[in-house]
């Protein structure tokens, strides 16, 4: 058994039914689940138990899953959030991924696909560390094992998967690189996954390292294909 399988999912989720399903699938994968079914014990279960992921609703008792997730990232608590949204909640989609949920799955979903949506997000927190080195390009550095960032000198603050997002597109500066491409390299989705994901954690880099987030020089989109990072003089 691989060494992700042995790691702790904490479900959050109101719906009995919903979060049996969870709990099956997650455990006949190998995996340990707790369960809160409000958003006050999944903040409490969160910070006390430390799971290696969160499965997330958004629609909760007490406080809902937007304001839970907030609230971890502003106690510096990166744990990986996958938030479940009712269908057709574009806004909560979008406000979730900005203020730091890792990836969002619509009701109904598929099991199997969640369980391998958990997967490739503990892949990702169990790969290897990135060597020591940093890249500069257009006066932002990013320094890889530190996981930090400056832009002219300044520190910047990024979600994990935003500065993973912006290494990899420095990385390959200059070239196009498709969403499909970019949800692969990040997200380690092997499938064909919903590419929206990709479009706001761009508009989310934008905003921090662009002088105008509505006419970039670094991040540009290529219409039709994707985005790459372009280097300037």
């Amino acid at each position: 058994m691989e060494a992700f399988q042995t790691k702790t999912v904490l479900i959050v989720e109101d719906d009995p039914s919903i979060c049996t399903l969870l709990e099956y699938n997650l455990k006949q994968n190998g995996y340990r689940t707790l369960v809160a079914t409000n958003g006050i014990d999944a903040l409490e279960t969160a910070i006390a138990s430390k799971p290696d992921l969160i499965v997330l609703d958004i629609m909760l008792p007490g406080m809902d899953g937007i304001d839970v997730c907030q609230n971890l990232r502003q106690q510096k608590i990166d744990t990986p959030i996958i938030m479940l949204t009712a269908r057709g909640e574009e806004t909560d989609k979008v406000l979730g991924l900005e203020i730091g949920a890792d990836d969002y799955m619509t009701k109904p979903f598929s099991p199997r696909e969640l369980t391998a949506r958990v997967k490739a997000v503990l892949r990702r927190t169990n790969g290897p560390k990135q060597p020591s080195e940093s890249i500069s390009i257009n006066g932002l550095t990013v320094y890889l094992e530190r996981y930090q960032t400056e832009l002219n000198g300044e520190l910047l603050e990024f979600t994990p998967k935003e500065f993973e997002l912006l290494v990899h597109l420095m990385k390959h500066k200059n070239r196009v690189l498709s969403r499909d491409q970019l949800l692969q390299a990040v997200w380690n989705y092997d499938f064909s996954g919903d590419t929206r994901i990709v479009d706001v954690h761009i508009s989310h880099l934008r905003d921090k390292i662009e002088a105008d987030s509505k006419k970039p020089r670094s991040i540009k989109t290529v219409r039709g294909i994707g985005y790459k990072f372009e280097e300037f003089s």
